[in-house]
């Protein structure tokens, strides 16, 4: 089973033994890597086709909303949070991030730079939003109601005092240099902390 790209890095920094929730956890991908490698993974969901499809391959997802049903899990029930390309389309992400570090030590957040050149240039030349590589949907279809940056991103952790251990940067499938990754990087993966 190939991984996209963010979830790949994301399993391979995951240590064995640890605790784990995939919050929009999609079809449980990452939750079966995850498992192959010892780590205790749970997943949230609301989609229910998802929700059925990630319980077929074995794993524990429940139904819920990232946006609300976050705040039903304990404090530190978990060693790692992940939201994986989820982080855009939650109602209050500032809100969904410190709920992340509430249930959890450490979150990995990932998510399209929505001020990657190939945006960038769409927006200035054709003055429409974007369809890309990285954000296939018309406006009107996508579920992404926020458009977050990298620099977006790291302002906000940094205004939160939240500590940021690692961030990975992609261009397409490949690892691209955290220089002008606002500019070159299609999607970012953070590993953060509470600081």
């Amino acid at each position: 089973m190939k991984l996209r790209p963010d979830l790949a890095i994301i399993a391979a920094a995951v240590p064995p033994g640890t605790r784990a929730l995939d919050v929009g956890c999609g079809d449980g991908e990452l939750m079966v890597a995850l498992r192959n490698k010892g780590v205790d993974a749970r997943g949230l969901e609301i989609d229910p086709a998802n929700v059925t499809a990630a319980i077929a391959r074995g794993q524990s997802v429940v139904q819920g909303d990232a946006n609300h049903d976050l705040a039903d899990y304990p404090d530190d029930a978990f060693d790692y949070a992940i939201l994986s390309q989820t982080l855009q389309t939650t109602e209050r992400p500032d809100r969904v991030v410190d709920e992340l570090l509430r249930i959890a030590p450490r979150a990995f957040v990932s998510f399209p730079n929505f001020a990657h050149w190939r945006v960038r240039l769409a927006l200035l030349w054709g003055g429409r939003m974007p369809v890309t590589r990285s954000i296939p949907i018309a406006w009107y279809e996508t579920p992404n109601i926020h458009h977050v940056t990298v620099s977006d991103f790291r302002d906000l952790v940094h205004s939160k005092g939240i500590g940021v251990e690692r961030v990975w940067h992609l261009s397409g499938d490949k690892p691209t240099s955290d220089a002008a990754a606002s500019w070159r990087a299609e999607h970012a993966i953070f590993l953060i902390n509470r600081g």
